[in-house]
């Protein structure tokens, strides 16, 4: 009953707004990210704009929070509404530990499994982006919404097997040599890695609301 009249009285349309330019912003984080792992002389210029891109997602999501709490009608559930702006900005608050540890580390090149975790974040960036205005409509959209989030698990999958197969591969090239480098390296796979569980945490939190609102 509640649902159905709920059905008829007006929504706040902003947090759709708000969603997307996080979305956005978490994207350009991405970019900027896969940006610092093809390495050289320009790695710290990058680190600095993921962590600037982080400070925007922040501010975003401090507009979400206080949308929740003044707006009488909201899209969906207001402890879900919070749960995705919070599962978002944790994605890019993943981004920038990561950027601080290349900072500390002071790592100016990457190993080949690192850059292709890079363009496979930037991939799932992109489905967010895709996801998050067809749940307007989350009735008309539940199958590619399902397809969205679906890819983004595969993604996160993938990562994992790149996580793996770096880690060996750092192994075998460091086993006689400095450890201090496979050290660091494995530092840097665990953080993309959490990036990539973070991505997935969205795509749990988008299929939660669909199946509540369906």
């Amino acid at each position: 009953m509640l649902r159905w009249f709920r059905a008829f009285l007006p929504k706040e349309e902003r947090f759709f707004d708000l969603f997307d330019r996080h979305a956005q912003t978490v994207l350009q984080g991405a970019l900027a990210l896969q940006d610092m792992l093809r390495g050289g002389d320009e790695t710290p210029v990058f680190c600095q704009r993921v962590s600037q891109f982080e400070n925007d997602a922040d501010g975003i999501t401090r507009e979400v929070l206080t949308a929740v709490r003044r707006t009488f009608i909201t899209p969906f559930d207001r402890g879900d509404i919070k749960n995705l702006i919070t599962a978002m900005d944790d994605a890019i608050d993943q981004m920038q530990q990561t950027a601080k540890a290349v900072v500390l580390f002071e790592v100016r090149i990457f190993e080949p499994p690192m850059r292709e975790i890079g363009t496979l974040l930037v991939e799932c960036a992109n489905l967010v982006g895709r996801a998050l205005p067809l749940m307007q409509s989350i009735g008309n959209n539940v199958a590619m919404l399902t397809a969205i989030t679906e890819e983004i698990g595969k993604l996160e999958g993938r990562i994992d097997d790149l996580h793996d197969i770096g880690l060996k591969e750092l192994f075998l090239k460091h086993r006689s040599g400095n450890s201090m480098d496979f050290i660091v390296g494995a530092e840097i796979y665990k953080h993309l890695e959490k990036v990539s569980d973070r991505f997935d945490d969205v795509a749990n939190e988008i299929n939660s609301i669909v199946i509540e609102q369906v």
